[in-house]
C-alpha cells in the first residue's frame, strides 16, 4: 500500500470529522448553554455523565455504542426494523463514534464560554426591550464565540484522529470505513514504516495547525 492509496482514508477521515463536529455543534452548544444558565435537578450528574468519554477508554465507548446501535441493540434494532438503517460497519457509524468520544470537548468550553459572559450586558439588552431569542443571538453568542470556536476546533482535531471507538463500531474496510488513524495501524501491522511515517506526519501537521489556532483564540481577549 503506497501513500496515494491512502487518500480515500484521508478524505473519509475529513468526512467523518466534519460530520461528527456538525452533530456536536448542534448538541454541544445547546447542552453547554443549558448547563451554564439553567438550574435543574441532576444538572451536575448530567455534566459528570457527559464528561465520561474523556476518561473512559475509547474501546469502552465503542462497546457501549455497539450495545446501543448493533443489530440486537435497543436503537440499532429499531433503526433496522423500522427504517432499514444499519450503522455498524458504515462511515455514518464511524461519525457517530467520533461524535460520542469528542462530545465533552465542545460541551466543556461552550459551558465555560457562556458562563464567562457578563449577565449585566444581557440584562441591559432585556431592559431595552430585546426578546430573549434576540438577546442570545445578538449579545450572548457573539461574546461567547471564541470559547465555542475553540471547542469546535478541538472536537474536529480529535475526531480526525479517533481510532478505538471507530474501529469497534465501523471496522476497517478500505474505501468505506478505514480512516487515516486506522490506516496508520494497518501500515504498522504490515511493517510498512515508511507509509506509517508519512501518515503520522500528515495527521500531526493538521492537528498542530488546529491546536495553534485554538491557542491563539484562547489568548485573544474579547472586546465588550
Amino acid at each position: 500500500m503506497d501513500f496515494a492509496n491512502t487518500l480515500p482514508a484521508f478524505y473519509l477521515s475529513l468526512k467523518v470529522a466534519f460530520t461528527a463536529t456538525g452533530i456536536n455543534i448542534i448538541l454541544g452548544i445547546t447542552i453547554g448553554f443549558l448547563l451554564a444558565r439553567k438550574r435543574f435537578p441532576g444538572r451536575e450528574l448530567l455534566d459528570t455523565v457527559l464528561t465520561l468519554p474523556m476518561v473512559l477508554p475509547p474501546t469502552v465507548m465503542g462497546y457501549y455504542l455497539l450495545v446501543l446501535l448493533g443489530k440486537r441493540g435497543v436503537i440499532g434494532q429499531w433503526l433496522e426494523s423500522a427504517l432499514d438503517i444499519r450503522l455498524i460497519f458504515t462511515w455514518q457509524g464511524a461519525a457517530i463514534a467520533a461524535a460520542a468520544v469528542t462530545f465533552p470537548l465542545i460541551v466543556k468550553p461552550t459551558r465555560a464560554a457562556f458562563e464567562g459572559v457578563n449577565p449585566q450586558l444581557e440584562q441591559a439588552a432585556r431592559v431595552l426591550g430585546l426578546p430573549e431569542a434576540a438577546v442570545f443571538w445578538r449579545i450572548t453568542l457573539p461574546l461567547a464565540w471564541r470559547g465555542i470556536l475553540a471547542g469546535i476546533l478541538l472536537t474536529f482535531a480529535r475526531a480526525l484522529g479517533e481510532f478505538g471507538a471507530t474501529l469497534m463500531v465501523a471496522g476497517s474496510i478500505p474505501g468505506q470505513t478505514q480512516t487515516l488513524s486506522i490506516a496508520v495501524y494497518e501500515a504498522v501491522q504490515a511493517g510498512d514504516d515508511g507509509l506509517a511515517n508519512q501518515l503520522v506526519a500528515l495527521i500531526s501537521l493538521v492537528c498542530i495547525v488546529i491546536l495553534w489556532t485554538t491557542t491563539h483564540l484562547s489568548k485573544s481577549k474579547p472586546h465588550y
